[in-house]
């Protein structure tokens, strides 16, 4: 499926809400992703992380304002992500927009979600191998 240049109104707010809800839960209860969500979101601030990403993937899915914040920066300073937790994340956000979703827009929700993983990890790879050519 082709990336649309229009926002994909398809995925409606209720199914991002409900695809964040899920996921977020699931996540931060697993055995690999849990341990690291816990880490970096204290439980007092989860309620504020969660209004965040759905404010997150409204930008992304339906170009609606309301998001400032800047992935890489975040993922790049917990300083533990590997290639085999982006492929854990994948795994249960696609079994949550699978959940949550009609087909198309899961369809429209998954592709986004392996786009910006894999951006993540390409971006995680580089700094990683910047920092360690420059102690090198």
């Amino acid at each position: 499926m082709a990336i649309r240049s229009e926002p994909d109104i398809q995925v409606t707010e209720a199914e991002i809400d409900a695809v964040v809800a899920l996921f977020y839960g699931r996540a931060r209860e697993d055995a690999l992703l849990g341990p690291i969500f816990r880490g970096a979101v204290p439980d007092t601030e989860w309620t504020h992380h969660i209004a965040k990403i759905g404010a997150f993937w409204r930008k992304v899915l339906r170009r609606q304002p309301g998001y400032d914040g800047n992935p890489m920066r975040a993922h790049v300073a917990l300083g533990v992500l590997e290639r085999r937790h982006f492929e854990r994340w994948l795994a249960l956000f696609e079994a949550a927009a699978r959940e949550c979703c009609r087909p198309e827009a899961a369809a429209v929700f998954i592709e986004r979600a392996r786009l910006i993983g894999a951006s993540l990890v390409h971006g995680l790879e580089f700094f990683r191998d910047r920092d360690r050519a420059a102690a090198g």
